[in-house]
């Protein structure tokens, strides 16, 4: 049999199974606030979650991928042998999507970025050399456990406690809901604005400037703002409520904000992450196409199309244990503590972007969720369910290197 056909069959294999982690763990992990907040079920989110990601997977997800992810291995040590980095490539991504596949069993939230790109350095460490990784680049993405959990954490906890001090604790939440809300409906609009004038439209050919990408962001969030405010006024807040049973009214108007914030992100989402899957087969494409090692390749539509399908398949049958750790074992969630918390953690993927700081999605949003947490009390949040999830994020990068090393010598064997 023709060992082209060979490896571009492993690379489409590997590349769904790869997809499928990100769509049985990430994606999942995305949705999470919305379904632990019952602001949609389940099926409603694998449904809003299926569409918008696909749609931003397939149509704005098709950006020049740099073969070496993250600039994290120098692409010129390659050059003389590229089978080298095609079965690098193959092994990285099967040990991500293993990683990601392990991590989705036991409900643990990881970052697939953090899993392709631990399996990336593994392979470059046995196969080129311990001086082609670029150490600096793993290092700084090391640091984003830190920095973005904290920043999403802070971001939502002061969030929580201006929805509490502005609506929950006025004697009369429902009319101060009605004042308050259009302008969260409009720092929402802005913020996935920015998501998608500054980061997600460069993927389909548009490079807009920050300044641009804000004031674009903000005549839509004074638009959005009061459309909202239009609506609300229409919704019955159940002003004739009493006790806890009043603020259901102000829930249900954050319940409908979460499900937009979510397909938004979700669309977001499939744009940039796509690419964790991607990336390396169109490395592997270009390699076998071309006979060259190449930084950057373009991501055929084929390739795109597997990734999209398979981040849907993946959140539709496995993505519920994630769900359930992100949305319902760390702290309980009402449609306000969820909103917050999907608001901050889509504040924190925008600065990162526009200063440049890697940060991890799945790191964010349960930094946020930690945030919202905190604004209750530490009681409020099981202690038990964060270390293990910390844990999970700190053998993230060796578990991915180890398995990488194991599998590229075993494809490089086998294709040998």
């Amino acid at each position: 049999m023709d060992p082209t056909f060979i490896i571009l069959a492993l690379a489409a294999v590997f590349g769904i199974y790869m997809a499928w982690g990100i769509g049985a763990n990430d994606v999942a992990n995305a949705m999470a606030t919305s379904v632990g907040a019952r602001a949609v079920t389940v099926f409603g989110a694998i449904c809003i979650a299926g569409v918008f990601e696909f749609l931003g997977a397939f149509l704005a997800g098709g950006e020049v991928t740099s073969t070496i992810r993250k600039g994290i291995v120098d692409a010129d040590l390659l050059a003389h042998d590229p089978n080298t980095l095609v079965y690098g490539m193959l092994g990285s991504l099967l040990a991500a999507a293993v990683w990601l596949t392990i991590a989705s069993r036991f409900g643990w939230p990881v970052s697939t970025t953090h899993s392709i790109v631990g399996a990336i350095v593994g392979f470059a460490v046995v196969a080129i050399g311990f001086d082609a990784v670029h150490w600096d680049g793993v290092i700084s993405i090391a640091a984003s456990w830190v920095v973005s959990p904290v920043l999403a954490g802070t971001t939502a906890f002061l969030l929580l406690i201006s929805v509490k001090r502005l609506i929950f604790n006025k004697e009369d939440p429902e009319r101060y809901a009605r004042r308050y809300v259009p302008f969260y409906i409009g720092a929402t609009a802005m913020v996935i604005g920015l998501v998608t004038f500054i980061k997600g439209l460069k993927h389909v050919g548009m490079d807009i400037s920050l300044f641009e990408g804000l004031a674009m962001s903000l005549v839509l969030a004074v638009f959005v703002g009061a459309v909202g405010a239009l609506v609300i006024r229409r919704i019955p807040l159940g002003e004739d409520e009493t006790g806890e049973f009043r603020f259901a009214g102000v829930e249900r108007v954050f319940a409908v904000l979460m499900v937009v914030t979510a397909s938004s992100m979700a669309f977001a989402h499939g744009s940039n992450d796509v690419a964790n899957a991607v990336g390396p087969v169109a490395a592997v494409v270009s390699v076998t196409s071309t006979g060259e090692v190449l930084q950057k390749a373009d991501v055929p539509t084929w390739v795109l199309l597997l990734g999209a399908v398979g981040i849907v398949v993946g959140l539709a049958t496995f993505g519920f244990r994630v769900m359930a750790t992100v949305g319902r074992e760390i702290t309980e969630l009402t449609p306000s503590r969820g909103f917050a918390a999907e608001l901050a953690a889509a504040s924190t993927v925008v600065l990162a972007s526009a200063t440049g700081i890697p940060v991890s999605t799945t790191h964010t949003l349960v930094g946020a969720v930690l945030g919202v947490g905190l604004a209750r009390g530490i009681s409020a949040l099981d202690l038990g369910v964060i270390r293990t999830i910390f844990m999970s994020w700190i053998i993230t990068l060796p578990a991915g290197a180890l398995l990488s090393v194991i599998f590229y010598f075993t494809i490089s064997w086998a294709l040998s």
